[in-house]
């Protein structure tokens, strides 16, 4: 296992320690030399695992005294840890009666801008899908996505009822790392007005996104259109 890896996997695993409650907001880290023995790592893979934590605004490192727990809220913690992070709308809504219709599903091949976000030709062929995800009986979001064959094999519209993260990491052992993303608010098309039973005057907020697989192959592009009302954008901001 490569030390890149490895320091994900500690960062990963304080992270979800942090989210249970095992240390506490304000509470210190065990020191780098007792993390060291505890994951039988070296002191560098233990830095660049705290160093992950403080980029992700969880913890912060005081000179001279250590590392602490920052007060961050639960939902953000929960956020952090690499599935939930990029879970995408089945995670978003964890708890909560989900449905999934799915409107198109097809194989095509990507224009230009598309092609260029998924580094391959517009040549190739990507899984096209739009999806009206609902939760609790109320249509939330539209969802348009563009993944390449190549990369994301054997997809069938089953999986699409389910989370497609969930199928990329559980079914296909892959691990999703990062995502760049794009908020706007846009107006809705006439048809997105009728999936989501809104009106003309309600703006969505539209998110544009290329997710990255841990190797940084790009393995989605997405545009997806959410009702105002119905959902949060959060981030933690760090200096």
């Amino acid at each position: 296992m490569s030390g890149g890896a490895k320091y994900q996997q500690i960062a990963d695993t304080i992270r979800e320690a942090i989210r249970k409650g095992d240390y506490l907001p304000g509470s210190q880290l065990p020191l780098v030399k007792d993390l060291c023995t505890e994951f039988a790592v070296s002191r560098i893979t233990i830095k660049h695992a705290i160093d992950e934590l403080v980029r992700d605004g969880l913890v912060v490192k005081r000179r001279g005294a250590g590392t602490f727990v920052k007060a961050v809220a639960d939902s953000a913690v929960s956020k952090r840890s690499k599935f939930s992070q990029f879970g995408g709308f089945s995670e978003y809504y964890s708890g909560h009666k989900i449905h999934t219709e799915v409107l198109h599903f097809a194989i095509i091949h990507p224009d230009v801008e598309v092609a260029g976000q998924l580094k391959i030709s517009p040549d190739d062929f990507v899984y096209d899908i739009q999806r009206l995800r609902c939760a609790d009986g109320e249509p939330v979001v539209i969802e348009y996505t563009q993944m390449p064959m190549d990369l994301i094999t054997g997809l069938k519209e089953k999986h699409l009822q389910d989370s497609l993260y969930r199928y990329i990491e559980g079914s296909l052992g892959m691990h999703i790392q990062s995502a760049h993303r794009t908020v706007r608010a846009v107006m809705p098309t006439e048809t997105e007005q009728e999936l989501l039973g809104i009106t003309g005057k309600m703006p969505v907020l539209e998110v544009q996104q290329t997710a990255f697989l841990s190797d940084g192959r790009p393995f989605e592009y997405s545009l997806s259109r959410h009702r105002g009302d119905k959902m949060d954008f959060k981030a933690v901001s760090v200096r």
